[in-house]
């Protein structure tokens, strides 16, 4: 959930119908303006400045009966923009200048019955990152780093209803991924490491709902918090809460295979880091609102979603690198 989850946080200089047709009317304005805030151009995982992943995702994750469901994702997002506030920001206020990452999730979710189920998410991070530092502590300094991420481990029930259209998780983020990754002049900061360092309790839910059962329209919402509980090395990463709403038409069919337009929102709000090895407490935290537009082809047991995802509103506090655009695959095999 994935994934699909940003910004990168900088210290100061150096580290830093009648009836029925107006059912439809209404729904399809619900979807339309889901899809038109979209394609103005929009995921969380680590990293106080934003360089990881939304951990709420589309539809698709959401549980449907009992079964084992596999999945591969792919995110990727370039962070190349600064931005102070709601607004970008001269790139010289920020002595880092691009992170740019890709991310490759595994994931395993099982339900054991219609009540209560288990996912698994294992990701590998790729990252470039080009900031001020060096010998001299003002050169252009490039490091290629990568390596496994922090492992999520959650746990689904979802008894609250028949239908199976609500839910919770529950669960924890693993210090899997390596926080010491460095060079010679300690220019990779905590906040832009692979991994965190902290184990997190991850505490979210979802609700499934019809729009329009007549036309195919339907919705669902997704919540998840983030909040570390033990750190190491005196670096504490921010608390974080994701939220999205979405809107998906399903009447769309070429023989087996299903046809799904999803429009999201997204919010996401993070609070500053804290720690001696926070780079900059002064230039963590954010809220974001993004929005998404995608696409879900459904060819049982085969599934595929791909979206792109834009900003709507940034407010960055210090200087942060941001990124313009993110994109997110996800293909997946239900057994």
């Amino acid at each position: 959930m994935k994934l699909f989850p940003q910004s990168r946080a900088v210290p100061a200089p150096k580290r830093f119908i009648r009836a029925s047709h107006e059912r439809h009317l209404r729904a399809a304005g619900l979807l339309a303006l889901a899809a038109a805030l979209a394609l103005a151009p929009s995921i969380c995982r680590a990293c106080a400045c934003g360089c990881g992943l939304y951990e709420v995702g589309t539809n698709s994750m959401i549980p449907i009966g009992a079964g084992v469901m596999t999945y591969v994702e792919y995110d990727y997002q370039d962070q190349d923009h600064n931005w102070s506030g709601a607004s970008e920001a001269p790139a010289a206020d920020n002595g880092d200048k691009d992170i740019r990452t890709s991310w490759y999730t595994l994931g395993y979710q099982q339900m054991f019955n219609r009540s209560w189920g288990v996912r698994f998410e294992l990701p590998y991070e790729d990252r470039h990152f080009v900031t001020t530092g060096g010998a001299t502590g003002n050169d252009i300094v490039t490091l290629d780093f990568s390596g496994l991420g922090d492992t999520r481990i959650e746990g689904i029930y979802t008894g609250f209803s028949p239908d199976l259209s609500g839910g919770l998780t529950f669960g924890l983020k693993l210090p899997t991924g390596s926080y010491t990754t460095n060079d010679a002049y300690g220019d990779i900061d905590r906040d832009t490491e692979i991994g965190s360092g902290s184990t997190d309790i991850l505490l979210g839910g979802y609700h499934r709902f019809t729009i329009d059962a007549d036309y195919g329209w339907s919705g669902f919402t997704q919540t998840l918090l983030d909040l570390p509980v033990l750190s190491q090395v005196q670096y504490r990463p921010g608390a974080e809460f994701d939220a999205s709403v979405g809107a998906y038409y399903t009447g769309l069919r070429i023989g087996r295979l299903l046809i799904a337009p999803i429009g999201q929102i997204k919010l996401s709000i993070r609070s500053r880091d804290t720690g001696a090895n926070a780079a900059s407490p002064v230039a963590s935290g954010f809220e974001r609102v993004l929005a998404a537009s995608g696409l879900e082809l459904d060819l049982h047991p085969f599934k595929a979603y791909a979206d792109v995802e834009l900003p709507l509103y940034y407010h960055f506090t210090g200087d942060q690198l941001a990124a313009k655009t993110l994109f997110r695959v996800n293909v997946s095999y239900m057994f």
